[in-house]
C-alpha cells in the first residue's frame, strides 16, 4: 500500500538563491496548484539575501522552506501498511494475519503506536520445532482468552482475562491412581469426559482442566471447581488436537524481537538504508517517524524502481547550481532564462527556456497564456524578480520583454518601478555588520569549461564608497574560497548600478591575466589613481550571465 500523504511537488531554484529564483519558485507554484490541484510547494535551496528578504516584507510573503537536498527519503517512496497488532494476540492469530496480508513480519505496537517489537514467521515456526518444556505456556503468560479463542473452547468456570502463569501442561490418559502421582498445584490438565479423572485434577489443585470432545462438566464438578479455584474450559477437539494446538495459543511477546530491532526513520535517506539492508537477513524492516512512532514496513523490494522526490526547477538547469541530490529526484519541469546545461532527467520532461533578462518574465506569460489573472501579491514578486535581474533594464541581458512586462507588473503591484528599484538595491547592498563569507556568498555560482573550474560571485551597489572599501576584503576573502573549494580561479565582481560598471576581483593562477586578455584591458585605462593587484575594472559591464561568464569562458577555450 502507498504512502497514506501523497508527496508535494517542490519547485526549487539554484542553491544561492537570489530574488529571481525565489520569487519565481513562489509563483509557479501558485500557478501550477491553481491549473491542476495538484499539491507544490515552493523552496529555496539556500539563505536568502537582504534584497529577497526587503522583498518578501514588503509584499508580506512568508519565506519558502529550506531544503538542502532532494535525495530520496523513506517518506518518498511507498511502504506497505502491516497495521500493528498487540503484544498479547496468539501466535495463531499472528500466523493468520501474516497468511490474511501475505507478509512474513507483523510488528508488535503497544499503545500510541510506539513500536515494542517484531514477530516473524521465522519466529512462529521456530515455536514448534524447538523442544520447550511442559511449562512454556505459564512461562509466556498465556491469557486465557487465548487458549479458548485457539481451541475454539468455551468457558465453564473462571475469567477469560486471567492469565495462566504457573503450572505445567500434561495430558491425564491414565487413571486417577497414577493421576495423583504427577499432577502438581496450578497444573494445566487436558482430560476426556471421565468424572473420577475431572475430581482428581481439581482435588490436586490444579489451576485448569480443559475437557475434550465437547463433552459435558457436571454441576458437582462446576461447584468444587469454583470452590478450589480451578478454571473450566470445554473444547470440541479431540486430546490429541487439543495437545498439539495449546501451545498456538501463547503471546508473540513471549517469541518477538525486542532488543536490538534494525528499524528507520521515514527522514532516513534510501542510499544510507541500502547497504545496511543488504547486511541483514531480516526481509521486512519497520518505519518509525520523528516521535518514534510506527508507520509501516519497508523490504528491498521497496526501493526497486523508487523514483523520489518530484521536484521543479526554476531559474537554473545546471547539476553543479541544483540542490544537492538532484541526480536522484525524479525532476518534472525546468523552467529557466540561462545558458543550456542540462541537468539528467529519469524521463522527458517539460522544458521551457527564453532568452530572456529573468525567468519571472516567462513565468508571467504562463500566467497570461492559461488565463489566470495575477494578483497584486504575484504582481509585486514577479516584477521584483525581473528589476533585480535586469538591474532597472540596465543589464545587457534585459530584453523589451522583460521592461514592458515589469512596468505591466509594477502597475497590477501598485509600485513605481524605479522608487521601488531604489530601495530594493539599498536593502540589497546594506553590508553593514556582515562578514566576508555572508557576502562573498550572497549570489554565487560555480561554471566549469572541460577541465577548468571557476566561480564567481557578485554584489550590486549604489554606493561607491561601499564597494571601495570591499575591494581589499573581496581580494582576500576570494582566495581563501578558492582554496576552500579546490578550483582553479574565484572572480567576485563589485558591480555600481549607477555607473554600470564592474570592479572585479581576480585570484588563481592567471586569473587577473585572462581578464584582462578578454576584455582588452591596460594599467592605463582601468580608471583609478592606485590600481590593487587581482582587480581589474570593467566599465559597461554588470552582467554576470552575459558579459563576464562568456568571456572568460571564451578565453580558456582560446
Amino acid at each position: 500500500m502507498p504512502n497514506q500523504e501523497k508527496q508535494k511537488i517542490l519547485v526549487l531554484g539554484h542553491r544561492n538563491p537570489d530574488t529571481d529564483s525565489i520569487c519565481s519558485a513562489i509563483c509557479y507554484a501558485n500557478l501550477k496548484q491553481l491549473l491542476n490541484g495538484e499539491e507544490y510547494e515552493p523552496c529555496r535551496a539556500g539563505n536568502i539575501n537582504p534584497e529577497t528578504q526587503f522583498v518578501l516584507k514588503h509584499f508580506k510573503v512568508d519565506s519558502p522552506r529550506l531544503v538542502e537536498n532532494v535525495k530520496t527519503q523513506v517518506k518518498d517512496i511507498e511502504i506497505r501498511k502491516t497495521k500493528g497488532v498487540d503484544r498479547g494476540i496468539s501466535l495463531k492469530n499472528a500466523w493468520s494475519l501474516m497468511q490474511e496480508n501475505n507478509v512474513v513480519t507483523l510488528p508488535v505496537v503497544a499503545d500510541g503506536g510506539i513500536l515494542e517489537g517484531v514477530i516473524t514467521i521465522g519466529d512462529i515456526t521456530k515455536s514448534y520445532m524447538d523442544l520447550y518444556d511442559s511449562s512454556i505456556i505459564s512461562k509466556a503468560r498465556t491469557k486465557y482468552a487465548n487458549i479458548l479463542d485457539t481451541l475454539e473452547g468455551s468457558m465453564v468456570v473462571g475469567d477469560s482475562e486471567c492469565y495462566f502463569d504457573r503450572g505445567k501442561v500434561l495430558i491425564a490418559a491414565a487413571n486417577p491412581d497414577l493421576m495423583e502421582n504427577y499432577i502438581e498445584k496450578h497444573d494445566l490438565v487436558i482430560l476426556g469426559n471421565r468424572y473420577e479423572s475431572q475430581l482428581c485434577a481439581i482435588e490436586m489443585e490444579a489451576g485448569c482442566i480443559i475437557v475434550c470432545e465437547g463433552a459435558g462438566v457436571s454441576l458437582t464438578i462446576r461447584k468444587l471447581a469454583q470452590e478450589r479455584g480451578c478454571t473450566v474450559i470445554t473444547t470440541p477437539y479431540d486430546t490429541y488436537t487439543t495437545a498439539r494446538l495449546i501451545n498456538q495459543s501463547m503471546p508473540v511477546s513471549y517469541f518477538m524481537t525486542t532488543d536490538h530491532i534494525v528499524a528507520f526513520s521515514d527522514e532516513d535517506y534510501l542510499d544510507e538504508i541500502r547497504e545496511i539492508m543488504a547486511s541483514k537477513r531480516h526481509r521486512d524492516f519497520p518505519i518509525l517517524n520523528s516521535d518514534g512512532k510506527y508507520l509501516g514496513m519497508i523490504s528491498r523490494r521497496n526501493l526497486l524502481g523508487a523514483k523520489g522526490k518530484q521536484i521543479i526547477l526554476v531559474d537554473h538547469n545546471e547539476k553543479n547550481q541544483a540542490v544537492e541530490g538532484v541526480e536522484s529526484a525524479d525532476i518534472r519541469e525546468i523552467i529557466d532564462h540561462h545558458r543550456l546545461r542540462t541537468v539528467e532527467t529519469m524521463s522527458p520532461v517539460f522544458f521551457r527556456n527564453q532568452p530572456l533578462g529573468c525567468t519571472a518574465t516567462i513565468i508571467c506569460q504562463m500566467y497570461q497564456e492559461n488565463g489566470v489573472k495575477i494578483d497584486k501579491k504575484t504582481a509585486g514578486l514577479l516584477c521584483s524578480a525581473i528589476i533585480s535581474d535586469t538591474l532597472l533594464f540596465r543589464s545587457p541581458t534585459c530584453t523589451s520583454m522583460d521592461k514592458t512586462v515589469a512596468l505591466m507588473l509594477a502597475d497590477i503591484a501598485g509600485i513605481n518601478a524605479e522608487e521601488y528599484a531604489k530601495k530594493m538595491f539599498a536593502a540589497g547592498s546594506n553590508l553593514k555588520g556582515k562578514s566576508d563569507e555572508d557576502i562573498f556568498y550572497q549570489d554565487f555560482k560555480r561554471f566549469s569549461v572541460g577541465k577548468s573550474v571557476f566561480g564567481i560571485g557578485q554584489i550590486t551597489s549604489l554606493d561607491s564608497e561601499e564597494l571601495e572599501v570591499l575591494k581589499e576584503r573581496m581580494l582576500l576573502y576570494s582566495e581563501k574560497a578558492r582554496e576552500q573549494h579546490h578550483i582553479d580561479m574565484m572572480f567576485f565582481m563589485l558591480t555600481n548600478i549607477l555607473t554600470e560598471s564592474t570592479d572585479l576581483v581576480c585570484v588563481g593562477q592567471g586569473a587577473e591575466q585572462l581578464v584582462a586578455s578578454a576584455f582588452h584591458t591596460s594599467d592605463e585605462d582601468d580608471g583609478s589613481e592606485e590600481k590593487l593587484d587581482g582587480l581589474v575594472h570593467l566599465p559597461g559591464v554588470v552582467s554576470r550571465k552575459k558579459q563576464l561568464a562568456p568571456q572568460i569562458m571564451m578565453a580558456l577555450q582560446q
